[in-house]
């Protein structure tokens, strides 16, 4: 049985693309169903997010699974497959569990490391296994790709620094404040950056988070997503002194916080420590805010100099993740290739037996006035000559480390001596998570 994945992602289609073949995650039952029910199809999952669309299934039919799984992604979405297919990447055997693997350990997101990619992946395997498209095979290599994950997160510090600007920027409060469970945010702004500045900070545990735009129904609409407090855009000023971090990203064509302004705040503080992060181009706030006491004022190219800094420390953690992800693809194929093995060897053994009884019985019928002990004998003979005739072909299909093809030893043997093997059992061979 193998293994193939059929896809497209941000790195080979652009979001009108994708956004076309995109499937809803509550109704996933349909399309399923739809998958597994295609010629030669066993199992399926199907990994539907923002970024990528991609639909991982078992088959004996490689070429023709993989064909039918592109027409299905096509057809499903009413898209023409010659439009489609030159976005779509496929994948089989250790292949495709080397892509499986490095995509949920986030070695192929777009920001390498982020941690939503697991969630997502372990959220489509449970509609897989709610509406039973998986099976034994994609059951083990789903569990087996979340055990690599999370080798890789414990392992290696692929996560452990900022990316984003809005994440580079709680890292920087966290170093000058160190707790920041008794600090107020203030946003100044109600855009995408503002938003995800305010899940980070709420994932950091701030006290409480602000939230002030010149539309004041867009800052009540962010303050009620994050149970925050929305600010009137005029009373600013009035309100300033008690954020401890402030973060600004507007469009406006010059500065809404001078020097001048900050004096005032800070004396209505008591001189406490204040940190603003400008994000905003054009700048928000007066560069010259910076050299008010007790002030610490970050830009976005100063918080970009820290993302990049940790990009390239996040490649050297990304090499290391791949050598994991190297080792696991071994360990799943032992596994795997147990799966067909042992069914295999059974069936080869029980067919040349048969054969070997069923001569020797019509042997033992002409064969007049025989010994006593000559059919035991003649039993043991012909049993040992079976033996040694599949001794080396058995040893060959035992071989199960990484490298070896039995997956092509197994399929030939089948087809030459006409072998039924039934479904392998769960728990037959186990593998260590």
């Amino acid at each position: 049985m193998n293994i193939i994945v059929v896809g497209l992602s941000h790195k080979t289609a652009g979001v009108e693309i994708r956004e076309k073949v995109a499937f809803s995650p509550t109704q996933m039952e349909k399309p399923l169903h739809q998958v597994v029910d295609l010629p030669d199809i066993t199992e399926a999952v199907i990994v539907s997010t923002c970024n990528r669309v991609e639909i991982y299934a078992t088959t004996r039919d490689v070429a023709g699974g993989m064909a039918r799984l592109k027409r299905f992604l096509a057809e499903y979405h009413n898209f023409p497959l010659e439009t489609l297919e030159p976005h779509l990447y496929s994948y089989h055997g250790e292949d495709a569990t080397r892509h499986v693997f490095r995509v949920a350990s986030s070695l192929d997101s777009m920001v390498v490391g982020e941690p939503q990619i697991l969630g997502q992946i372990k959220t489509s395997y449970g509609y897989a296994a709610e509406y039973r498209s998986s099976g034994i095979i994609l059951n083990r290599f789903l569990h087996k790709a979340f055990s690599v994950a999370k080798r890789v997160r414990t392992e290696t510090k692929i996560a452990s620094s900022a990316v984003s600007v809005a994440f580079a920027a709680v890292e920087l409060a966290k170093k000058i404040f160190g707790d920041l469970s008794d600090k107020t945010v203030l946003l100044i702004g109600a855009g995408e950056m503002c938003e995800l500045a305010a899940k980070h900070f709420i994932n950091v545990g701030v006290r409480g988070v602000m939230v002030t735009n010149r539309t004041y129904e867009r800052a009540e609409k962010l303050a009620e997503e994050f149970d925050a407090k929305p600010i009137k855009f005029e009373d600013l000023f009035d309100q300033l002194h008690k954020a401890d971090i402030i973060l600004s990203s507007t469009g406006a064509p010059h500065f809404i916080i001078r020097e001048k302004d900050m004096h005032e705040v800070l004396r209505r503080r008591k001189m406490k420590p204040m940190f603003f992060i400008d994000i905003a181009v054009p700048r928000d706030i007066d560069p010259k805010v910076n050299d008010v006491e007790n002030i610490y004022l970050y830009t976005v190219d100063d918080l970009n100099g820290v993302v990049a800094t940790n990009l390239e420390q996040r490649k050297i953690e990304a090499a290391k993740a791949e050598a994991i992800v190297e080792q696991e693809i071994g360990q799943f194929f032992k596994w795997l290739s147990s799966l067909e093995v042992t069914p295999t060897i059974v069936a080869l053994r029980s067919h040349f037996d048969e054969i070997r009884k069923g001569e020797l019985a019509k042997t033992l019928a002409g064969w007049k006035n025989l010994p006593p002990d000559a059919e035991k004998k003649l039993e043991a003979l012909t049993n040992a000559y079976m033996n040694k005739l599949l001794h080396h072909p058995t040893s060959v299909l035992k071989k199960t480390e990484q490298g070896n093809r039995n997956d092509l030893y197994v399929d030939a043997l089948r087809h030459l001596f006409d072998l039924e093997t039934g479904a392998p059992q769960e728990g037959l061979m186990e593998l260590e998570d």
